[in-house]
């Protein structure tokens, strides 16, 4: 019955469409298509019990809605299809309802008019839903006003009870249905787009922008930023085509993010070959300087021990620690981004540095010296800060959550 269902609600869909679009054009048919076999037994007890005309009014749905539905699946005319289907099912329990004398005679049958606001409402926009509103109120007035010169049809009275039954219940089961596809259709597209969401954003912030669409930024003091770029890239694309320089983008950077993951970290961004994370936001951690410290040794270990597209690559890797301002402005295209002093002498670090080597300032020295071997490499001239400490990292001191890695002797 699922897969039957997943089938016809791939009539008339477009590879075009939205995720929007498809589920409406998926629900109209499902409605439509789905209570053929109602309508068909509906048709076949009224004829049964003596009420030809009662009979025919079903009768006829039952055999226009294949046929409209077939030509929307060759023309795709969605609104053509939608509207001429929402007003059978508005008309039609009406004109069975007068063949029958009236609201009690019918047991009720117009409810089934009923579908035709609801389907409205999950297949156009609702400002639509209006008008099939007005027409439903309309013609139960109607039929209330002309109950008293209906001639109602001779049917037994346990008949128009256990069919008052029927036409409840069935409308209610069908309601149900619609909503529950509906409802789920609509969340799995919601976890969709939450999902990603997460991608481009931390979770605090996500969350936040769901709540209220405004500008995010705030003050943090104890961050860690690595920038992390790889050697002799530009005269590598030269010889490379523009997919096989993607996909060798793709490989470092999908290796890259698993480690972020196992560090908890926050990936800022990438620029070209330029690869930037942050330690401690939106989250603070105490060890923020330890964990990205981790993670480049981790990221130079992978790209040491692996071909990728073919090649081998070396990283160079620059960490600074301090304050900074982080989050999002604008309105469009907007990302999480961080600000201030420190990721620009972490950029420095990197472009400074040398071939293979983590080279980090003072300030994440001083976090980072007792769980490190570190070799002080003197003063260097760092473009917008005259000159500066540093050092670069040569492994670990003590096993941690990661192998260790072996000291490097100094280039």
């Amino acid at each position: 019955m699922k897969s039957l269902i997943t089938l016809i609600g791939l009539i008339g869909v477009d590879t075009s469409d939205s995720d929007e679009t498809a589920l409406r054009k998926r629900l109209a048919v499902v409605l439509c298509a789905g209570t053929l076999p109602l309508t068909l037994l509906w048709s076949m007890i009224y004829l049964a019990v003596g009420a030809p005309v009662a009979a025919a009014i079903p009768g006829f749905y039952t055999a226009f809605t294949p046929i409209n539905t077939a030509i929307f699946a060759r023309t795709r005319n969605f609104r053509f299809y939608r509207f001429t289907q929402l007003l059978l099912i508005l008309l039609l329990p009406w004109l069975v309802t007068l063949s029958l004398g009236g609201l009690k005679q019918s047991s009720v049958v117009i409810i089934w008019a009923a579908l035709c606001p609801l389907g409205s409402l999950l297949l156009e926009d609702p400002r639509s839903t209006s008008f099939w509103i007005v027409g439903f109120v309309a013609l139960l007035i109607l039929s209330a006003a002309l109950q008293p010169v209906l001639s109602p049809a001779a049917l037994p009275e346990p008949f128009v009870t256990w069919f008052f039954v029927l036409n409840v219940g069935a409308v209610i089961t069908i309601t149900f249905g619609l909503l529950y596809y509906f409802v789920g259709r609509r969340n799995f597209f919601q976890q969709r787009a939450d999902m990603l969401l997460l991608n481009i954003l931390p979770k605090e912030i996500s969350d936040a922008l769901q709540v209220e669409r405004r500008t995010i930024a705030e003050q943090y003091t104890a961050v860690s930023i690595l920038f992390a770029d790889v050697v002799e890239f530009t005269p590598m694309t030269a010889e490379m085509t523009p997919m096989e320089l993607v996909g060798l983008l793709n490989q470092v950077f999908l290796c890259f993010d698993g480690l972020i993951e196992k560090y908890d970290l926050e990936k800022i961004k990438t620029i070209g070959d330029c690869y930037m994370v942050a330690s401690g936001v939106p989250r603070s951690r105490a060890d923020h300087a330890t964990a990205l410290v981790n993670l480049a040794l981790d990221m130079r270990a992978a790209v040491a021990g692996t071909r990728f597209g073919g090649r081998q690559l070396a990283l160079r890797i620059g960490i600074n620690s301090g304050a900074v301002v982080a989050g999002i402005i604008g309105r469009k295209k907007f990302s999480y981004d961080l600000w201030g002093e420190s990721v620009n002498l972490a950029s420095r670090m990197e472009s400074h540095g040398r071939t293979r080597c983590i080279q980090i300032t003072r300030n994440t020295y001083e976090l980072i010296k007792d769980a490190f071997y570190c070799e002080a490499m003197g003063l260097i001239e760092v473009k917008g800060a005259g000159q500066m400490e540093v050092w670069h990292v040569l492994g670990r001191k003590e096993p941690c959550t990661a192998a260790a890695f072996p000291p490097t002797p100094r280039d």
